[in-house]
């Protein structure tokens, strides 16, 4: 009996495990830039803010979705 997944499903499943994989692929690429920059330990912690904050919205309004009921 093969397993049948709807486009839906397949979806979520992309976008979930996907834009997770992407989100610490780019945690990881700023972490490199600081450590390639010499940025010091305040210049990583803004580059953390300003570049992460995108990602922190993405992750936010999942969240809230979820919270609200709206999925």
């Amino acid at each position: 009996m093969p397993l049948e997944l709807t486009e839906r499903q397949i979806s979520e499943f992309g976008l979930t495990f996907g834009l997770s994989g992407l989100i610490l692929y780019m945690l990881f690429i700023i972490w490199r830039l600081a450590r390639d920059s010499k940025a010091g330990r305040f210049g990583t912690f803004v580059l953390f803010l300003v570049l992460g904050l995108g990602m922190l919205g993405f992750i936010a309004k999942g969240i809230i979705k979820w919270l609200l009921g709206m999925e």
